[in-house]
């Protein structure tokens, strides 16, 4: 338990991190001069470099155990990023920055999720996983109105400062107290993730992980923040306190799910619902521009809430994975989540910048709904052809 209440910790910095460019936008541009399509680059830098190193990850974690997976990668990689990004003085040493936290957050959920997978009942692991995910949501919170009050008491350079010496401090941590589950003879197996690719049902279930973050992510991670800015003409206190109530949905909506698939007796069912939901409140902001910013908050709040699926998602796409690739295969579906999310965020900078008319930046946005409208919705097409996997017989 001491273990998994570290992990907690490491993953609410993982979240601040990919999170808190939406607040920190406006101060960046400001002060570095990055225009858009620099921090839509800086954004999915972090999300490309977590998704890339998923696959080391997995290898490490069926190797050599969690402990020292996840203990010496947040060290080495999350404590340089955040080092990075606290003296940075150029647009290019934020994104290398959020590159190197990418990779130094890679493995600080997939770390916990392999000792849930390993160690406790197969129908309780979207509760616990959910339970898990709700709680570091508040690195969200975080990166919200908190973040924007410690910028203007004191400085962004000095919080970067602090978060460097949180990170090292809870990544040394992990190292002392973190027990290892014990390997059985299933473990002694030979695989790779090739022999994942092999497994039928998995393909139709990845689409759906790898759009599945996209809406609520992009939003909250970086888009929240220049959209209210152009459309609302609100301050970063103003986009703190939004993006604050849009984190809360993402933490409420964690927790709503994790019950569910066994209250339902069925993940695919939980899934497909809320996510016909998101793709409706993105078509909605694509064909109106709300004339109120809370309108908007509200739609944005929405998508956070039913947008918070992934422990379901990762719950049905485990359930076809072999026990002697649980390192593998949590990493792997990891990867299309977060890779999806940061290849799709790194569209989005040029549908935004492609779609921008001086004079009228609500065009720009209607496009970006709109892409992710097209994309979301095929991939629920896909999705709706996958076998479901009852958490109970």
């Amino acid at each position: 338990m001491p273990g998994i209440i570290i992990f907690c910790m490491s993953y609410v910095l993982s979240q601040f991190y990919r999170s808190f460019l939406a607040v920190l936008s406006p101060t960046l541009i400001s002060d570095l001069s990055m225009g858009p399509s620099e921090l839509a680059v800086a954004s999915a830098a972090y999300f490309i470099a977590f998704a890339l190193f998923q696959f080391p990850v997995g290898y490490f974690l069926d190797t050599y155990g969690p402990r020292r997976t996840a203990g010496y990668i947040f060290l080495l990689f999350g404590g340089s990023g955040a080092g990075l990004f606290a003296f940075a003085t150029s647009g290019w040493m934020v994104i290398t920055a959020m590159a190197f936290l990418g990779v130094g957050c890679s493995p600080v959920l997939m770390a916990p999720l392999y000792i849930f997978a390993r160690n406790y009942s197969p129908r309780k692991f979207a509760f616990y996983l959910s339970t898990f995910v709700a709680i570091g949501t508040l690195g969200n919170i975080a990166g919200t109105e908190p973040l924007a009050a410690a910028l203007n008491a004191f400085g962004w350079q000095n919080v970067g400062i602090f978060l460097f010496l949180l990170t090292v401090i809870v990544a040394i941590i992990i190292l002392l107290i973190v027990v290892d589950p014990v390997k059985t003879d299933a473990q002694t197996r030979k695989g790779s993730t090739l022999d994942l690719l092999k497994i039928r049902e998995l393909w139709l279930i990845f689409p759906i992980i790898l759009t599945g973050y996209i809406a609520g992510g992009g939003i909250r991670g970086l888009w929240i923040g220049p959209y209210l800015a152009d459309i609302h003409a609100m301050n970063s206190l103003e986009i703190g306190r939004a993006s604050l109530f849009m984190a809360i949905a993402l933490v409420a909506g964690t927790f709503a799910y994790g019950p569910i698939d066994r209250l339902l007796n069925s993940r695919k069912w939980v899934i497909a619902p809320g996510y016909l939901v998101v793709i409706l409140c993105c078509l909605y902001m694509a064909m109106v521009i709300p004339e109120s910013a809370l309108v908007s908050t509200i739609v944005f709040v929405l998508i956070g809430f039913f947008g918070a699926s992934y422990a379901v998602q990762m719950a049905h796409g485990k359930s076809f994975v072999p026990q002697h690739l649980m390192g593998r295969g949590a990493t792997l579906l990891n990867f299309c989540s977060i890779g999806g999310a940061g290849f799709f965020q790194f569209l989005s900078g040029w549908v935004v910048e492609g779609n921008t008319i001086p004079g009228s930046p609500e065009h720009s946005y209607q496009a970006l709904f709109m892409f992710y409208v097209m994309i979301m919705g095929v991939s629920l097409v896909i999705y709706l052809f996958s076998r479901d996997a009852a958490p109970s017989d």
